[in-house]
């Protein structure tokens, strides 16, 4: 269940050069491409055309899934959002575009399929967008990880550590059973710290975690060190460069 990284990159700046993030893809050893981090509508469609067909014909020469780089050039990139400093990703432009909305439930979906998966815990809130889908696509129920107050019923919590402070995860009781085989979906990995405790959540009764899934990986925060021997898979990793 290991992604490899490529070390081959491909870099667009279509004039004037904005600042840019690179995406480095390691799904399906993709090559990396480094995006535009502020795109207006306009320049952002004409930029993911040219920024895709470039991918998909690398791609295409060593072999990858093509629906990658489509995925890849639909994910647009905010700077100084929610503050100074943040390179936002937002997944809204991949949402709009339902061909790389398709192609990214497809793709969980042909690797989860089968394997005897049970249960989809959808990380709040992102996470609510893509887990529902592929847990109805491989015969899973689907169950929300929610922030505290959020869940009406008796709920089991656990707490994780922020920059500042503590928060919780909560899921109901009862939700899941013992020995079943779990999958955890988020849009976005960072520093770790909800998708592991979601992970020590549904251990904690009983619950076989198969991997966490993400569609977006930033690994210079080093979220994937706090999951233990939990594997992670994800389509698109961002690098900052």
């Amino acid at each position: 269940m290991q992604s490899i990284v490529s070390s081959h990159h491909l870099c667009f700046a279509p004039p004037p050069p904005p600042p840019v993030l690179g995406h480095r893809l390691i799904c399906h050893s993709l090559p990396s491409i480094r995006l535009p981090s502020h795109r207006s509508p306009t320049s952002l469609r004409l930029f993911s055309c040219a920024a895709e067909s470039e991918m998909a014909a690398a791609a295409k020469e060593d072999g990858q899934d093509l629906r990658i780089p489509k995925i890849a050039s639909s994910i647009r990139v905010i700077p100084d959002f929610p503050k100074p400093g943040i390179m936002f990703q937002d997944i809204t432009t991949l949402l709009l575009d339902t061909e790389a909305f398709k192609d990214t439930i497809d793709i969980f979906v042909e690797r989860y399929k089968g394997k005897g998966i049970s249960v989809v815990a959808g990380v709040e809130a992102r996470g609510f967008i893509f887990g529902p889908p592929i847990a109805l696509a491989i015969g899973a129920k689907f169950v929300p990880m929610r922030k505290p107050k959020k869940l009406p019923g008796k709920v089991i919590s656990e707490e994780y550590s922020l920059e500042y402070g503590t928060d919780k995860i909560e899921m109901h009781v009862g939700a899941v059973e013992p020995g079943e085989r779990a999958i955890i979906i988020d849009d976005l990995i960072a520093t770790g710290g909800t998708l592991a405790a979601a992970i020590r959540l549904l251990e904690r009764v009983g619950v076989k975690i198969v991997e966490c899934a993400c569609v977006i990986e930033l690994p210079e925060l080093n979220g994937r060190e706090k999951l233990g021997e939990a594997p992670l898979f994800i389509l698109v990793t961002s690098d900052a460069a």
